[in-house]
Formats: C-alpha cells, structure tokens, sequence
C-alpha cells in the first residue's frame, strides 16, 4: 500500500495562523505501532536521495540565517531525526520548529482499524511569518509533496 493524500481537517487547532496543512496517510496490517515508533520508522533516517536535497536546502538558506534541523547540542531523546519533540500523547506525536521566516508542526498519529490493522498519518501544518516564509514555503511545496510520502512509505519497509 502507498500513501494517499488527505486534507488536514483543522490547521488552527495545531497551529494557530497558520496558512498550509497537508496529510498522508498509510494503512499498515500487523505491525503494531506506537505514533512514538511510526515517526521514529519514517523521520529517523531518510533515504539518501532526500539527504542529499536536504543537505542542498541547508546550504541554500544558510546565508539567510534560518534553522538547519536540530540544534546540534539537543539531546536524542528530544528529537526524532533531525525534527525536535514538542509533545507525545497515546496515539499522537508533535514535532516541529519555530523560526524567523515559519513555524511549522509535524504530526505523526496512529489508529489502530482492529484485526491487526492501522492508519499511519504524518499531517504537516505551517505558518509563515513574512515574504521569505511565503517563498520559501512555495519553493518546498512541491518537494514536500513527494518526500513526505516515500518517507511515510518507510514504515512498511523498517518494520517488516
């Protein structure tokens, strides 16, 4: 199974103002997953062609003074790949980072569908501050939409 799009039902409930949300969703069958373990199969590592575009996006806005990830003394435990944890419940994890041009958020939820089936979904939500968060939202946009889905796909592959 891949991935399919789905629209993000309430954008301001994850982050108020914001501006963009989109969701992917993966339906798993006996996998048994936490949210806290589905994030960590689909952000823990990317595949190389996603850290080669995301190493050519650091040096890009390096000169612009944005975050490139983690900060580099942050401890494991208070990130997922390279994405700060904001919160965890059961069934729902929060990553994201504020900076100067956007905030955005990460969400990684896990239902569970009964007979050893799950929906897997990783739910982006943005807000931009000014004209560079704007252009730099609409230069990501069409790149986010394919990694975000090969990204998910990784639960399939990490977990069996």
């Amino acid at each position: 199974m891949t991935p399919t799009a789905q629209t993000f039902p309430d954008p301001e409930a994850a982050l108020a103002g914001a501006q963009f949300a989109d969701r992917y969703v993966l339906i798993t069958d006996g996998l048994a997953l936490t949210a806290h373990g589905a994030a960590e199969h689909t952000l823990g590592r990317a595949p190389r062609w996603i850290s080669r575009l995301t190493q050519l996006r650091n040096l890009a806005v390096r000169p612009f003074g944005l975050k490139t990830g983690a900060e580099p003394d942050m401890l494991p435990e208070s990130r997922i790949g390279i994405f700060p944890l904001i919160s965890q419940a059961p069934g729902r994890v929060v990553l994201g980072l504020d900076d100067r041009h956007l905030d955005f958020r990460m969400l990684v939820e896990v239902k569970d569908l009964g007979a050893g089936r799950q929906e897997v979904a990783v739910s982006t939500i943005v807000k931009t501050h000014n004209l560079l968060g704007r252009m730099y939202l609409a230069v990501v946009k069409p790149f986010h939409r394919i990694i975000v889905p090969a990204m998910l796909a990784q639960v399939l592959t990490k977990s069996s």
